[in-house]
């Protein structure tokens, strides 16, 4: 979507007409609205539409047309982060910290993506090995941030160790992340789903390419925009740069569907007794529950027709184990807790950067002179490797960057790059690189890496 469409919209302000009412401001009255059994109170008409001010889509020769629209603006920002799993958090609590406003939109109800509402809770990927054989914590900052909250909050963390993955309780990492990004005075919206993005008129001067200026989001009272000098697209799919214009790749990968069990400190076994671990799963911070992942076949999780197809049967099978459980003697008391809320999407678009990651430069520790992070080993089975800037950048577009499992990375990097620890590594520092660019007034593209890695070094952040 061009901005220039976005230019006239006062008359919404004044006439109510869909969308229009509630970024007027329509209001229900400045009265409180009670309507309970318990005070009686009535509650009021509200405000009443004729139903004339809907826009819907027509239908005609066979074909579903939607008509033209002005878009109200909701929000005007610095920083705008798409996507609030562990990527998009860190990014936005980075970039606020670096002194400018930063916006995140996600569309669930919660934060921490996959990391919550996908059963992700196993933290591993921030341990690398040194030459010397130990171990050695890569990524920091916010993360390590993140990790040390989550021990003095009750069953917020297990297994915190030196050199041992540890796993989160997915509710206490939700309220943390609530907590942090208020404290950060960082804008939320929630319930909101990125679908498009808004582009300039006018295509850069240096480069001639298009200038993301923002997106628009869904919502209950329909589409709404959102304006920002830079954009940091950590939806893990790239929806936001999937339509600004930017190459990407697109894969195919596993996809599951972890769940949780409870009671499994009240199995009785029989000596010499074992149970598969695919059907128990692993501890997490909470006494007698665990959470099983699942690994799930190599699938397109934007086809939607795909991820229904297997939404309906991982929950099949997921009854399936557990009643399989149930039944074995000893373990009549485990019950089936929770389905993870979210589909567990490995690996969908992947940006064309300026710099790409492979498995074989991970392992052989090369070096990038535009390092703005570093990344783990799944175990710490081998040495750190850096992030280098341009993989988080579009080669095509200005004023994008991207976060997490999304960055430029050949199809053997998938396995490092969507790991929690390297998304918050990969995230903290596109915050940081856009509150730079920001401040500095410049593209993404121009930004001052020496000053990037000066305010990552001062959040703590690992580079080496």
């Amino acid at each position: 979507m061009k901005l220039s469409e976005l230019t006239r919209r006062s008359w919404l302000k004044n006439v109510g007409l869909g969308l229009g009412a509630a970024a007027a401001g329509a209001s229900f009255g400045s009265e409180e609205v009670r309507a309970d059994f318990v005070t009686k109170k009535v509650a009021k008409r509200g405000t009443e539409y004729s139903g004339a001010e809907a826009t819907p889509c027509t239908f005609a020769n066979g074909k579903v047309t939607r008509p033209a629209a002005e878009i109200p603006t909701i929000s005007e920002t610095d920083v705008l982060v798409v996507g609030g799993g562990p990527a998009g958090c860190c990014a936005a609590i980075a970039a606020a910290r670096a002194g400018v406003k930063a916006t995140i939109v996600e569309r669930y109800n919660h934060f921490g993506g996959l990391a919550t509402g996908g059963l992700v809770v196993h933290i591993l990927g921030h341990w690398t090995k040194n030459p010397d054989g130990s171990k050695v914590q890569v990524v920091q900052g916010l993360g390590e941030e993140m990790m040390k909250r989550l021990e003095s909050l009750p069953n917020g963390i297990c297994h915190r160790e030196f050199g041992r993955n540890p796993t989160v309780d997915s509710e206490v990492y939700k309220y943390l992340l609530v907590e942090m990004l208020m404290e950060d005075n960082v804008e939320v919206f929630l319930h909101s789903w990125a679908i498009d993005s808004i582009v300039d008129d006018n295509p850069d001067p240096k480069t001639g390419n298009p200038v993301v200026k923002g997106i628009l989001i869904q919502t209950k009272l329909g589409p709404h925009a959102i304006l920002a000098k830079q954009v940091i697209d950590c939806t893990g799919d790239g929806d936001v740069f999937a339509t600004c214009g930017c190459a990407y790749t697109r894969r195919l990968y596993h996809i599951g569907l972890p769940c949780r069990l409870g009671n499994l400190d009240k199995i009785k076994l029989q000596p010499g007794q074992k149970l598969p671990g695919h059907l128990i799963g692993s501890v997490t911070p909470v006494k007698g529950v665990n959470w099983v992942n699942m690994g799930g076949p190599d699938a397109d999780g934007l086809d939607v027709r795909e991820l229904t197809r297997l939404e309906l049967n991982h929950r099949r099978q997921i009854w399936k184990n557990y009643v399989k459980l149930k039944n074995t003697p000893g373990c009549e008391e485990v019950f089936l807790l929770e389905t993870a809320p979210q589909m567990g999407v490995r690996i969908t678009r992947v940006i064309e950067g300026t710099e790409e990651l492979t498995l074989e430069g991970a392992r052989n520790a090369k070096k990038f002179d535009s390092c703005v992070g570093y990344g783990g080993a799944w175990g710490g089975d081998h040495i750190g490797w850096q992030i280098p800037y341009g993989c988080l950048l579009s080669k095509n577009v200005e004023n994008i960057l991207t976060a997490g499992r999304t960055i430029c990375g050949a199809p053997d990097m998938s396995e490092l790059l969507r790991v929690i620890p390297n998304c918050w590594s990969s995230g903290h520092s596109a915050g940081v690189a856009a509150a730079v660019a920001v401040k500095s007034n410049c593209t993404a593209r121009d930004v001052n890496l020496t000053e990037v890695r000066r305010i990552l070094t001062e959040q703590k952040a690992y580079l080496g």
